[in-house]
């Protein structure tokens, strides 16, 4: 494994006896770790490989997994990297194909005893290649419930990567909060053209602050940055951002890829195909995906107004609209 093909790799093995909250972790401590290989095309500071990062090393620390990875994988590389860890005996690969579908589908094909779990705009292929979106929506949709009743200028602003599906319908949804609550509100978005690039997120949200905005929903990161050095309020996507920024992420919308990592598992052990779309445990319904907001910040009524809205969601009593379009 070259130096130039892989940035950084790194292997983590399976712990004793850490605790977990996860509900199959006794039967699969009975079994031997299973070998599980990472494939991150960002940095995994990066938010959203950062999920899948985080994820897999509690699985490693809970004896569930043994974890070897990689980060900063080229798309011209990617394939390559899927091949020589499927070559080194991993039985579950965990990565991202939205760059890359046909590419990684092949590879899946050539290697039928290996597990593929790819973050994916399309479909599920044979009963090898597994695919998942980051549905956070819900977070997304309660955090423009507080915007929407927060915003003194009446616009709110989204930074966004590329106007892929998943991202799409996460922005969509977060105005769809807004407009639940203040529908004349108006809504600027703007697209980087990358998955990583903190600086050009800052500058998207400074033109959308200039733009009149006095909120951020930040899709990407360094939007907080752009919102911090205006002195206005910004919503956090993925993780939870209010550490970083104290006084600026009042609001995050959730994602937590361990749900989805723990059905992948189970069925691998289980020798079942994984030919299937996963997407459905990261849902807030599932434990897959929630809010975390400061309390206080916005008015009392409209955390009463979104506490409710949660309440139904979590019950599968109301569904927040899913759009994929590409927000306009």
């Amino acid at each position: 494994m070259t130096s130039s093909l892989l940035i950084r790799r790194r292997t983590v093995l399976a712990g004793g006896l850490a605790l977990s909250a996860s509900a199959f972790l006794p039967q699969a401590r009975a079994q031997a770790p299973l070998k599980v290989a990472g494939i991150h095309a960002s940095p995994v500071e990066n938010a959203w490989n950062s999920r899948l990062h985080e994820a897999l090393q509690a699985a490693a620390k809970d004896g569930v997994i043994e974890y070897t990875f990689s980060e900063g994988v080229s798309g011209t590389d990617y394939p390559r990297a899927m091949r020589e860890y499927a070559e080194q005996g991993n039985k579950l690969i965990v990565g991202e194909s939205y760059a890359v579908e046909r590419e990684a589908r092949q590879v899946a094909a050539d290697y039928p005893d290996t597990a593929f779990l790819m973050g994916s705009s399309g479909d599920a292929a044979g009963d090898n290649f597994g695919v998942f979106g980051t549905w956070n929506h819900d977070g997304a949709y309660l955090a423009g419930m507080l915007a929407g009743k927060m915003t003194k200028s009446g616009v709110v602003g989204s930074v966004g990567a590329i106007p892929i599906p998943e991202v799409n319908m996460l922005i969509n949804a977060f105005a769809a909060g807004v407009k639940e609550v203040n529908p004349d509100a108006k809504h600027l978005v703007s697209f980087i053209g990358t998955f990583f690039d903190p600086p050009k997120a800052r500058e998207a949200g400074l033109a959308q602050i200039d733009a009149g905005a006095d909120i951020l929903f930040g899709e990407r990161i360094g939007t907080a940055d752009a919102a911090k050095e205006r002195g206005i309020k910004s919503v956090g996507s993925l993780l939870d951002y209010t550490p970083r920024y104290p006084d600026t992420v009042f609001a995050n919308a959730m994602w937590y890829f361990r749900p989805i990592l723990n059905a992948a598992v189970a069925d691998v052990n289980a020798g079942k195909p994984v030919g299937k779309s996963y997407t459905a445990f990261g849902l807030m319904k599932e434990g897959g995906s929630d809010i975390v907001f400061v309390k206080g910040v916005a008015p009392a009524e409209a955390e009463a107004a979104m506490e409710a809205r949660r309440a139904e969601i979590k019950a599968g009593t109301f569904e927040v609209p899913i759009m994929m379009e590409e927000p306009k």
